[in-house]
């Protein structure tokens, strides 16, 4: 193992994570310590309903030089060397790029980008929904690559026939620092019907009927070396020519690595502006309501789940009613009692994806009086993000995994409000870490891997606080058949209501 420090030289490993709508970084030292860390907003658009975009030069690479010039340049400040890199991103997204490796539009993101499902139902009808559960993992869904690849083919052919690499977020980072064309396994296993699972490949006929004329990455597992920082990278983003990088992988993977979630039965609930639950399975496991990957770890198997909104239901609400500090409005749905003063949510305000696709799904709030306040509301959008939560724990116990530890991350677990009412709606203790910043640390951890410096098992985040149910567990109980009645009765409506959101575009 290397020595963590020389001479005084403290060895630092960099860690970058590109969210939906804002970047981190982090510098740590080789046994988890943060030391430094930085954050930059960034632009999401939306040029189409359902279309759902990012820049990768404007944003991916844009905020991944900002925050590695900043953070390496405290590690010089300070006289200590960053000795390895990694960069996780959202996933899985689609980026299609030239012969030299550049952009030829923007990336299409993950699951919230609703655009190819005809795209996707075509490819569950030709390949077959047990034969894409048994050998994908997962069937055809809004979240599946490979369908917005199709998309691309069928809809946009001048792009994809000059295209010639395939890249994810953290793939083309790896790309633009050291040349080297890859793609980890987890998020190759997200690009649905194109890789099996069990042979830890690309299928290569589909591949040359959905991808054809573009080369397949070479298959990496996160924590692999891909290559060195060019010259040309250092000079831009100030790390230093030479060093190692990791291949990383999709955010969610990497925030679960960053709170050593590892073990069959651990399951990370990421709270943020979506929420994503990851549950490690003892071999590959599927679910028809499931995602099945790949996990993080060399040979590791994943069971994931995604809520299509969760902490952007309560933007939403924040900035309907005139912006008030995050804390005011946290402070307010605290002082409301369990069951928000007779109030019911559904959280599908971008549609939902699992334990059901529905990309028509529509929230809704129930039981509304001329005394509901601004924090009834907000406690009973919290409330229902944690039965979406209960519900997909629900699915991932049907499809025969045995939870046995959860511990809960994100921006959301900032006030304990939130995972205590998940804690309490789901009756499950819950695990806070003493590090929270989420998929940056796991990078860092995936850097120092690649280097040699820790093993992949190595435990880097200790436990701050274990949640355990309440007293409103028992109003939650009550309340949770009714979620799901709510949903079922109200579903045709939504689509109705969808529908007529699609024919009278804003502005109109």
């Amino acid at each position: 193992m290397r020595a963590q420090t020389r001479g005084g030289v403290v060895d630092l490993v960099l860690g970058v994570d590109i969210g939906t709508g804002s970047s981190k970084g982090v510098l740590a030292t080789l046994e988890g310590r943060v030391v430094a860390r930085e954050s930059t907003p960034h632009r999401t658009d939306n040029p189409r309903p359902g279309y759902v975009e990012h820049d990768a030069d404007a944003v991916w690479w844009a905020d991944f030089v900002g925050i590695a010039r900043a953070l390496t340049e405290r590690a010089r400040a300070a006289g200590d060397d960053v000795v390895a890199v990694c960069a996780s991103g959202v996933g899985p997204t689609v980026l299609l790029a030239d012969d030299a490796g550049r952009p030829l539009r923007p990336a299409i993101l993950y699951g919230v980008d609703t655009r190819a499902l005809a795209e996707a139902a075509e490819l569950q009808e030709r390949y077959g929904a047990e034969d894409l559960l048994r050998r994908c993992g997962s069937q055809m869904s809004s979240q599946a690559a490979g369908a917005k690849v199709e998309w691309l083919r069928r809809h946009e052919p001048d792009v994809f026939a000059r295209a010639r690499y395939f890249f994810m977020c953290n793939s083309y980072l790896a790309f633009r620092l050291t040349g080297e064309y890859v793609m980890d396994h987890h998020s190759a296993s997200q690009s649905t019907p194109l890789y099996d699972r069990h042979a830890a490949q690309w299928i290569p006929e589909r591949w040359e009927e959905i991808a054809g004329g573009i080369p397949a990455p070479r298959l990496v597992w996160p924590s692999d070396e891909v290559g060195r920082v060019s010259a040309a990278a250092a000079e831009a983003t100030g790390i230093p020519a030479g060093v190692p990088v990791a291949a990383g992988t999709v955010d969610a993977w990497a925030e679960a690595e960053s709170v050593d979630v590892g073990r069959p039965g651990d399951l990370m609930v990421m709270y943020g502006s979506t929420m994503f639950l990851v549950a490690v399975t003892d071999g590959p496991a599927h679910s028809p309501a499931l995602w099945g990957t790949a996990g993080a770890r060399p040979g590791q198997s994943t069971l994931a789940a995604g809520m299509a909104s969760s902490g952007s239901a309560t933007e939403w609400w924040r900035e309907t009613v005139g912006a008030p500090p995050v804390a005011d409005l946290v402070a307010e749905a605290a002082a409301s009692p369990a069951g928000a003063h007779g109030l019911l949510a559904l959280p599908y305000f971008a549609g939902e994806r699992t334990p059901f696709a529905d990309a028509d799904a529509r929230g809704a709030v129930l039981g509304l009086t001329l005394r509901t306040t601004r924090g009834d509301v907000q406690r009973a959008l919290l409330e229902a993000t944690a039965f979406g939560v209960r519900h997909n724990v629900d699915a991932l116990e049907a499809a025969g995994v045995e939870v046995r530890r959860i511990v809960g991350v994100g921006g959301g677990t900032g006030s304990r409000l939130w995972p205590q009412i998940v804690t309490d709606v789901t009756g499950r203790p819950q695990e806070l870490p003493a590090e929270r910043i989420g998929a940056s640390l796991g990078d860092a951890k995936f850097a120092a891997v690649a280097l040699g410096a820790v093993a992949v098992d190595a435990t880097w985040n200790s436990v701050e606080v274990v949640t355990e149910p309440g007293p409103a567990s028992e109003v939650y109980a009550g309340l949770y058949p009714a979620y799901r009645r709510l949903h079922e009765a109200t579903v045709d409506l939504q689509h109705q209501l969808a529908e007529l959101e699609r024919s009278a575009p804003r502005g109109a």
